[in-house]
C-alpha cells in the first residue's frame, strides 16, 4: 500500500466478521481483499467481501474501488457482482 500512497488494514466486527486486507488510498479512495489458497474458498470471500461492503457507511468513506479474492487460480476474473478474482502471481514480479 504505501508504495501507492496508501495504507493497509485488518477489519473484524465484534461478530468475528473479518476482511484480510483493506488498502486505503492517500486520496480517500479504498478496497477490500480477501486472501485464499484454496480456490473453493473464492464464493465464500466474495460473499464476505460483498457483506462487508454492506455494512460500510459509504456516506462517510464513499463506496470501495474494488473488492478482491487473491487466490491460486490461473486467470482474473470479475463475477457477476463485481468481485474481481486475482492469480497471486498478478500482485508482484
Amino acid at each position: 500500500g504505501q508504495p501507492l500512497g496508501g495504507q493497509l488494514a485488518h477489519w473484524r466486527d465484534n461478530n468475528g466478521h473479518e476482511v484480510d486486507v483493506v488498502l486505503t488510498l492517500d486520496d480517500g479512495r479504498w478496497g477490500a481483499f480477501e486472501v485464499k489458497l484454496n480456490p473453493d474458498d473464492v464464493e465464500p470471500a466474495a460473499d464476505s467481501l460483498l457483506r462487508f461492503a454492506q455494512k460500510v457507511d459509504t456516506s462517510v468513506i464513499g463506496p470501495p474501488s474494488f473488492l478482491a479474492v487473491v487466490t491460486t487460480r490461473a486467470a482474473a476474473v470479475r463475477r457477476p457482482d463485481g468481485v474481481l478474482v486475482l492469480p497471486v502471481a498478478t500482485l508482484g514480479p
